[in-house]
């Protein structure tokens, strides 16, 4: 068969390994004209790179490249185009999937439950949109096994199978320079659900309607979180299935936002196992992932936390609940399409001593801050040092300095890690 890998990155890799070993004829299909390639191997590279795809009989979209796209050029190959995701699922070993989306919190939820899991005794992989691209570890499952992957609205869009357990965290508008609208957003999420059997769980955050709308989309069994008979929060107490897994104070994930993923976790682990001390060992000790308000150092009484992967006013926003201490707070970047008013607000009621605007979205946040009757602002700079050094300057002892742009980073970085791994180094180079 005729296959074309469209994307060469991270997950185009696996898909081109993958397809290799079985004997296809590849070419691999990428933007960029300086990409890598296996030695000897077919490639269409540079803008022509999605011309005449008609010729193949099955195209490897990478999960960032829209379908459109690719049908904007190629109208007659909609039923050719697949996704590692689809492939996987299709030809996957076990049927004890589990799937997460949601706008954030994915990740730190699918790693949550894949150390709850592991804590009781289970052979699980972590895939998707975190950890590793499915096919990497395709070959090591068994019928007995579990995949927990994370999955976003890219990968959904043309989803074709749904898994075992669906979960949809908190839903807001995003991407919406990569969808045409918020309609689509939500629909490509719904695909998680679509297909589900009603021996499947459908398991939704009870206080969003978008996400009970989309878990709504299939047959699978509907169980709430933040309301029964999923996991709730309860006199300071994380409970489900009438019994106390940990209190909140227990729980070493920083921010009331994450009891909304502990409950997720929680009431999706419960579907497969009702360990309860599995359980809490995990919510006790996994204090989260890079880049999402990790504590970078304390120095001369002044805490600095990066919180980098947040790249939204929604995320932007539960970051700065999650302190009552006094905050200098960085924000702006890349264009979303988002409103930042409420953002705005939150900002003039929550202890913040000053915002540093950076990048394209400055001026757009600034004018919502100013509307909202907040000014004590400022430029943060054009290099993440000269950010770092200001907001050293305006922070006095007991303050908190976060880096939570509710912006993308791509106007002055490569990506998110970058901007956090500039921030980390930015700040530990202080003295």
């Amino acid at each position: 068969m005729k296959i074309a890998i469209l994307g060469y990155d991270v997950e185009g890799r696996a898909s081109y390994g993958y397809f290799a070993s079985q004997g296809h004829e590849l070419t691999i299909c990428d933007q960029n004209p300086d990409v890598e390639v296996p030695k000897g191997a077919e490639a269409v590279l540079g803008n022509s790179y999605l011309d005449d795809l008609d010729r193949f009989d099955l195209l490897v979209r990478t999960a960032g490249l829209p379908p459109k796209l690719i049908l904007d050029k190629n109208p007659t190959v909609a039923g050719k185009i697949t996704t590692q995701i689809n492939e996987f699922l299709k030809v996957c070993p076990t049927k004890n999937t589990i799937g997460i989306t949601g706008t954030k919190g994915k990740g730190t939820t699918s790693t949550l439950i894949t150390k709850m899991l592991e804590a009781a005794g289970k052979d699980v992989r972590l895939g998707g949109n975190i950890g590793l691209p499915p096919f990497d570890f395709l070959y090591k499952l068994r019928p007995e096994s579990w995949v927990v992957l994370e999955l976003s609205s890219f990968q959904l869009i043309d989803l074709k199978t749904s898994p075992r357990i669906a979960v949809c965290l908190m839903v807001v508008p995003e991407h919406l320079n990569w969808h045409m609208d918020v309609a689509e957003y939500e629909s490509a999420k719904s695909n998680l659900f679509a297909r589900q059997t009603p021996k499947d769980a459908a398991i939704y955050f009870a206080e969003s309607k978008a996400s009970k709308q989309i878990a709504a989309s299939g047959r699978g069994q509907k169980i709430p979180y933040y309301a029964p008979p999923g996991a709730t929060i309860d006199n300071g107490c994380i409970s489900i299935g009438g019994q106390v897994v940990c209190k909140t104070d227990e729980i070493k994930l920083l921010g009331q936002h994450n009891w909304q993923n502990a409950c997720a976790a929680v009431t999706a682990v419960w579907q497969v196992i009702q360990n309860v001390e599995a359980i809490r060992s995990v919510l006790t000790s996994f204090g989260g992932l890079p880049h999402r308000l990790e504590l970078i150092r304390e120095l001369d009484g002044i805490k600095y936390y990066d919180d980098s992967f947040g790249t939204t006013p929604e995320t932007a926003i539960v970051a700065i609940e999650a302190f009552e201490e006094p905050k200098i707070v960085i924000l702006g970047g890349a264009d979303k399409g988002a409103d930042y008013d409420q953002l705005a607000k939150t900002v003039t009621g929550n202890n913040v001593k000053q915002v540093l605007l950076i990048g394209q979205q400055a001026t757009r946040i600034q004018a919502s801050l100013e509307q909202a009757g907040f000014t004590d602002f400022r430029p943060g700079g054009s290099s993440m040092t000269e950010i770092v050094t200001n907001a050293r300057k305006a922070a006095r002892p007991g303050d908190v300095v976060l880096l939570s742009t509710a912006c993308t980073s791509f106007d002055m970085f490569k990506n998110y890690k970058d901007r956090g791994q500039q921030f980390t180094q930015a700040v530990r180079v202080l003295a």
